[in-house]
């Protein structure tokens, strides 16, 4: 089983910035892929980005640019650093962990982007 917990969630105006953190725990494989996926009022929860334990990343094309998703394997910590954000951007932000075949979500953090 793995435990996530997310933080660094808030309220900031449109063009400012957010680090979202995800501490994980539990029985964390080597071999695994973290990632950051939202869900708007309304909408569908989507990909905002991937990392591997590797390194290799992936992004939405509405973040590329703006986001920077970064892990520290030695700390089972995951990041999101968000950058000129945009009221689109307004969504409950949920860290997740793929491995051996399972998923494992986060309870999630409210990101709101308003003036």
């Amino acid at each position: 089983q793995v435990h996530l917990v997310e933080s660094g969630g808030g309220l900031v105006q449109p063009g400012g910035s957010l680090r979202l953190s995800c501490a994980a725990s539990g029985s964390i494989f080597r071999f695994n892929v973290m990632g950051w996926y939202r869900q708007a009022p309304g909408k569908q929860r989507e990909l905002v980005a991937t990392i591997t334990s590797g390194g290799d990343t992936n992004y939405a094309d509405s973040v590329k640019g703006r986001f920077s998703i970064s892990r520290d394997n030695a700390r089972n910590t995951l990041h999101l650093q968000m950058n000129s954000l945009e009221p689109d951007d307004t969504a409950v932000y949920y860290c997740t962990l793929k491995q051996g075949g399972f998923s494992f979500w986060g309870q999630g953090t409210q990101v709101t982007v308003s003036s």
